[in-house]
């Protein structure tokens, strides 16, 4: 009976979402100027991202993600901003106004990585020429 309960606590705490904090930064602590806290957020289907404007003058605009997702508005700038994530695959996003400095980031929803191809023709400014690549390189 104790292994029983055990069991259980454990499947019904799995079903829990998670709700994952990145912030959108001027300064990172390892000297990177223009990010997102985390450059690859790996997250589970069902769970949620919060944006935080820790400093001014940023904003989440979705690029790319995987089929039959629609592509959400843009957050406004200096907002918190939370999107669900439903669909497994690759989600690409930037901000908008820092996008030629090279401020994009990916997400990845449970360990999906079958859209990797198309995210890396999605055309992109700048810095985030050679950023893009990188990131997808670390998937």
């Amino acid at each position: 009976m104790k292994y029983f309960l055990i069991i259980l606590l454990l499947l019904s705490s799995a079903s829990y979402a998670a709700d994952i904090k990145v912030e959108m930064l001027n300064k990172r602590a390892d000297g990177q100027i223009m990010v997102y806290s985390e450059d690859i957020s790996r997250i589970n289907v069902g769970d949620t991202i919060t944006w935080l404007p820790i400093t001014k003058g940023h904003n989440v605009e979705f690029l790319a993600g995987p089929d039959g997702w629609e592509i959400p508005k843009r957050s406004k700038m200096n907002q918190e901003y939370s999107y669900k994530f439903e669909i497994p695959g690759i989600y690409f996003y930037q901000c908008t106004p820092h996008r030629g400095v090279g401020m994009i980031a990916l997400v990845v929803v449970g360990g999906d990585t079958s859209n990797k191809d198309a995210i890396s023709k999605v055309k992109v400014l700048g810095k985030a020429k050679k950023k893009l690549p990188l990131l997808l390189g670390e998937l």
